[in-house]
């Protein structure tokens, strides 16, 4: 077993956390010490709690220690690895994310990415990694820096801007997803089991969660152009009813990837990410609720994100009572394999500064490409070439993302300013662009008091 120590910032999460600690308790080569720091300390005691039932279930095999501390610094001590997993301020700032925008026509499946929503989440979140990557590079610099936070490119980009000698790497699932969508089609279509995740290799380029696979293989087999070819055509009826059935049980999250395929059957290029985060980049689909959900994609209202952070304890007592069983993140593999404690480099997606792997995008920007993970070392993989104008619709987001964060980073209204104006999602008048970005401003502002 490798001993490792791992910190823990946002370490009183309700989801994360929970899962981290369980894909550890099952790791076969990992043991050490997690530390949970959080501005919640009370939450961070109870995960705390919660992990002495999954650390001492017969099946972990991973054995860590779990404590907490309310100092960062301490917690950030000896530390191999840091995860980043928080939300930047109480659920309830996300009024600012997205009903402000929707007074103003606009509205947003996730919010927490692109759009007025991920412009606004970004102005409250930069500043935070920045802080955070400063005390890293002061305590303990040579820890490899694992960032789980929406929105995953400001974030990540916040951590290298403040610290450029940072090693850190975003992480995200939504790629995942895009697998097993195909291996679902793969078991179909070819009438075998249902196939691994990891059966299905991927070619993918773009950046987060507006991200498109340009090749698809299972088990060697090309099956991108089958699976273009065996697409069925879009019912509309079919995907309201979907999209009514989903607003009614709540399950916000649930889609049909029928966006993803559209843009397959438009560009060439599939949609990797789910269809809640593809509609945000392009505003045809998200015109309206109802347009969106003729793809059978629902919105994911304010109340119930507030209503969900306040079962918290609900959370954790599912978790107690549930099996344990991987949570279908890569991170801990990443943990295994940076280590070196893997005796194999772990093939998985990372948003990391484009320095090649991205053939368009400008030097620098988070881009996410395949990595290969080995002890100590991340090499990136050289993406798909996208189709011009699939790259016209990356650039124009990175070119937002650029003037972001860089307008927070040097503390220039201005400069956000040109950002947000160019977002696709803000296709207002320019009157009514300016009173939305001053009402949001204002917002955020006042959050400071």
């Amino acid at each position: 077993m490798k001993n490792v120590k791992i910190a823990y910032i946002g370490g009183g999460s309700q989801q994360w956390a929970l899962h981290l600690m369980a894909d550890l308790a099952l790791s076969k080569t990992l043991s050490g010490s997690l530390v949970l720091y959080d501005i919640n300390n009370e939450a961070a005691e109870k995960n705390k709690e919660v992990s002495k039932h999954i650390f001492s279930r017969p099946e972990a095999t991973g054995k860590f220690e779990v404590e907490v501390e309310a100092d960062l610094d301490r917690a950030l001590a000896g530390a191999d690895f840091v995860v980043i997993s928080i939300e930047p301020g109480p659920t309830e700032n996300r009024f600012i994310d997205l009903k402000i925008p929707e007074k103003y026509g606009i509205y947003q499946s996730v919010g927490d990415t692109t759009g007025p929503g991920g412009i606004a989440r970004a102005i409250r979140s930069i500043p935070v990694m920045a802080d955070f990557a400063n005390h890293i590079m002061d305590v303990c610099p040579d820890a490899w820096v694992i960032n789980y936070t929406n929105p995953m490119a400001w974030c990540t980009a916040a951590l290298v801007a403040a610290q450029p000698n940072i090693k850190a790497v975003g992480c995200c699932h939504e790629v995942f997803h895009t697998q097993e969508m195909l291996c679902k089609w793969v078991s179909e279509h070819y009438d075998v089991p249902l196939p691994a995740r990891h059966d299905i290799k991927l070619d993918i380029a773009g950046v987060n969660h507006f991200t498109f696979a340009t090749g698809a293989q299972w088990n060697g087999k090309d099956i991108f152009e089958e699976f273009k070819s065996a697409m069925k055509p879009l019912d509309v009826d079919t995907l309201k009813a979907n999209a009514a059935n989903r607003t009614k049980e709540e399950l916000w999250f649930d889609s049909d990837f029928e966006i993803a395929k559209d843009l397959f059957k438009r560009f060439g290029v599939l949609g990797a990410a789910g269809d809640r985060h593809l509609a945000e980049f392009i505003p045809w689909y998200i015109k309206s609720g109802e347009e969106l959900n003729s793809w059978g994609v629902v919105l994911t209202p304010y109340e119930w994100r507030v209503k969900r952070q306040a079962s918290q304890d609900e959370a954790r007592q599912e978790f107690l009572e549930s099996d344990l069983k991987p949570s279908g993140e890569e991170g801990v593999l990443m943990i295994e394999a940076l280590s070196g404690a893997a005796d194999k480099p772990c093939r998985t997606q990372v948003n990391m500064p484009n320095t090649g792997q991205n053939n368009f995008a400008p030097l620098g920007s988070i881009v996410e490409s395949y990595g290969l993970v080995s002890e100590n070392k991340i090499e990136t993989v050289s993406c798909g070439i996208l189709p011009a104008a699939v790259q016209s619709l990356v650039s124009r987001n990175l070119t937002v993302q650029g003037l972001v964060l860089e307008g927070v980073m040097e503390n220039d209204k201005e400069k956000i300013f040109s950002g947000f104006m160019i977002d696709p999602l803000v296709a207002n008048s320019p009157r009514d662009c300016e009173a939305l970005f001053e009402e949001l401003w204002t917002a955020l502002e006042n959050l400071k008091d």
